[in-house]
C-alpha cells in the first residue's frame, strides 16, 4: 500500500473561536516542526526518516565517494524545493546528491525512488527515500523539504534523461521552485561532482500538463548547460574517458 506524508491534526477546543485558534496553532506547529534541521534523537518522523541512521549511512557513504558541491547557496534556507539531477545506471546519483546536499545544508534531504515493498523499502523510507509517488512528494514538498529526484538513467555522459512530468507538476502545487544539478561520478573512484544552478522559472502563466513539461524540458536543458560547464571528469584512468565507461553523468 502506498504511503503518504500528513499532518494529523490536534484535539480543539468546543468552541468555534477557540477551535479555529487551535487548528491553526496545531498547523503552524507541525510546520515548523517539519522544516526543523533536526528532530530529537530516537525519533522518526512522518515520512519515516531515521536521523540516527541517515548520519551513519552518510559516513559509510564518505568512503565511497567524495562528493564536491557547488550551487547550494542558491537553495531556500528554510522552505521546500525539488532538486532535479541526471543519472547513470547504477550510479546512485539521487542517494550521494542528497547526502551532500545534506551535510552541506544541514537540512533533511529526501530522495525519489524507493520501492513499496519490504525489506528494501522499509530499509530506504528509514534512510529518507520517498515513494516514486506525485502525491508523496507533494507533500514532502508542502511540508518545506529538500526534495532530489534523479531524471531517467541515461547511457551517455552528456544526455540528461526524461524528467517525469507528474513530478515537475507536484512541486507547481505546492508552490516551491525547481532547481537543476549536474551530477558526476566515477565507478572506478571516489571522486563525485554536484553542481547546483538556479531555480528554473516556467514561460507559462497558467498551470497545467504543457506547463509541467515544458518546464521539464528547461529544466533537462539547464542540467545539460551546468554539465558542459564542470567539464569532464579528470581521472587516471584512461578507459573511463571512454563515452560507455559510466564517468561523467552521475
Amino acid at each position: 500500500m502506498t504511503e503518504r506524508g500528513r499532518v494529523v491534526p490536534m484535539p480543539v477546543r468546543r468552541s468555534a473561536s477557540a477551535a479555529a485558534s487551535s487548528v491553526s496553532d496545531a498547523v503552524a506547529g507541525a510546520t515548523s516542526a517539519a522544516r526543523r534541521v533536526s528532530v530529537a534523537p530516537g525519533t522518526i518522523d512522518d515520512w519515516g526518516r531515521d536521523p540516527a541512521l541517515v548520519r551513519s549511512l552518510m559516513a559509510a557513504a564518505q568512503v565511497r565517494w567524495s562528493v564536491s558541491l557547488g550551487g547550494e547557496h542558491h537553495l531556500p534556507k528554510r522552505n521546500g524545493a525539488l532538486i532535479v539531477v541526471n543519472t547513470r545506471r547504477l550510479a546512485l546519483a539521487p542517494v550521494f546528491a542528497a547526502f551532500a546536499i545534506e551535510r552541506a545544508t544541514r537540512r533533511p534531504v529526501r530522495f525519489v525512488g524507493r520501492p513499496d515493498e519490504a525489506p528494501v523499502g522499509a530499509f530506504a523510507r528509514r534512510a529518507g527515500a520517498l515513494l516514486d509517488d506525485p502525491d508523496e512528494v507533494g507533500g514532502a514538498l508542502r511540508a518545506g523539504e529538500l526534495v532530489v529526484l534523479g531524471a531517467a538513467p541515461s547511457s551517455r555522459p552528456r544526455e540528461v534523461g526524461v524528467i517525469d512530468h507528474f513530478h515537475i507538476g507536484a512541486a507547481f502545487t505546492a508552490s516551491v521552485p525547481v532547481y537543476p544539478a549536474a551530477t558526476t561520478s566515477s565507478p572506478f573512484s571516489r571522486y563525485a561532482r554536484v553542481e547546483i544552478g538556479d531555480y528554473v522559472r516556467s514561460k507559462r502563466r497558467r498551470r497545467g500538463p504543457l506547463s509541467e513539461l515544458e518546464l521539464g524540458d528547461r529544466v533537462g536543458e539547464h542540467i545539460s548547460l551546468l554539465l558542459a560547464e564542470i567539464g569532464d571528469l579528470n581521472s587516471p584512468w584512461p578507459f573511463e574517458r571512454f563515452p560507455f565507461s559510466g564517468v561523467g553523468g552521475g
